[in-house]
């Protein structure tokens, strides 16, 4: 893992651009602009309270939006007292209210207000849980970028933070489980870093990104370990007249630090997990639709007692 990380840092020695500001766009496909497209507070090492399970915080195509979108993501785990010891199917799924909106120049904000509906399967049955997860906030800030015409190569640069509310309900009896992340809240205000370089000839580009979650302790003195998520997306733009499609190809990877109750460490919450991920964002007038899987490659989540099967996402969106 720490050998991926090295080759995505090392993109960060370039520097970033739009063709145009966010503020004076009048047609939201016929320019590409900057997205943001794994920042997130991920999955707590299973995609427990997630706002965007490793989907991305804006569209591909629209600027600034209100959209819908469904998510969901496939795991197994098992206890791993015995070589035979049974596994279980676990599905996490988030219908997702988000935004993105302009500020002042060089700034935009980023909301997602997400709803959780859960099940596992367990030796006595299937476990159900559902509810308003965690709001989060994101404000995204341009330090840098070259004009279109200036040179071959276009580049954008950004940074932001933001905050996650803990509006989602958090229950303890759940921490007991092999998966403590079977939540629909963490029940902690947790805080984001991220910076986004996106690098870009004609229609061709490289967007990369990374970002850091610090979590907090809970009321019930949890905390889910800190988190570090990084992404590389490959894209290509096609533009014409009112309508637009942008296909896309790249990697993410999530590095989750150890759970802690009553201030000790809790075993087997640590993990990482590095996957591969397609997907394409149509678009026509004001509305657009969008689709993206993700499969994992390498993982080692809560010392192998939980696997990551896939994820995948759809979108709609209304340009503002």
């Amino acid at each position: 893992m720490k050998k991926y990380i090295i080759i995505f840092l090392s993109i960060f020695q370039y520097g970033f651009a739009t063709e145009k500001d966010s503020l004076a766009v009048h047609n939201p496909f016929l320019k590409f602009h900057q997205f943001i497209y794994e920042l997130d507070d991920d999955c707590d090492a299973c995609g427990c309270s997630a706002s965007g399970g490793s989907m991305g915080f804006a569209s591909m195509l629209n600027t600034n939006f209100i959209g819908i979108r469904y998510f969901n993501q496939s795991y197994k785990s098992t206890d791993g007292l015995y070589s035979n010891s049974p596994w279980y199917d676990e599905n996490f799924n988030t219908i997702q209210v988000w935004t993105r909106i302009p500020v002042v120049k060089n700034l935009q904000v980023s909301a997602l207000l997400p709803y959780h509906f859960h099940n596992r399967e367990t030796a006595t049955g299937t476990q159900n849980i559902s509810g308003i997860g965690d709001v989060t906030i994101l404000a995204m800030y341009r330090l840098y970028q070259t004009h279109k015409d200036s040179t071959i190569l276009t580049h954008t640069f950004q940074v932001g933070g933001g905050i996650k509310i803990p509006l989602g309900k958090f229950d303890q009896a759940n921490n007991g489980s092999v998966n403590p992340s079977y939540q629909v809240g963490t029940g902690s205000w947790d805080y984001l870093l991220a910076t986004e370089y996106i690098i870009r000839r004609k229609q061709f580009g490289l967007n990369a990104l990374l970002n850091y979650v610090v979590k907090t302790e809970n009321e019930k003195k949890y905390r889910f370990g800190n988190q570090f998520n990084y992404a590389g997306t490959f894209f290509y733009l096609y533009e014409k007249n009112n309508f637009s499609i942008a296909p896309q190809i790249g990697f993410a990877g999530e590095v989750f630090g150890d759970n802690y109750q009553y201030k000790q460490r809790v075993r087997n919450t640590a993990g990482d997990i590095f996957m591969g991920k397609i997907g394409f964002e149509i678009g026509k007038d004001k509305f657009s639709f969008g689709v993206n899987t993700m499969l994992p490659i390498v993982q080692n989540l809560t010392n192998g007692n939980v696997e990551a099967n896939y994820r995948w996402s759809i979108n709609f969106n209304y340009s503002l």
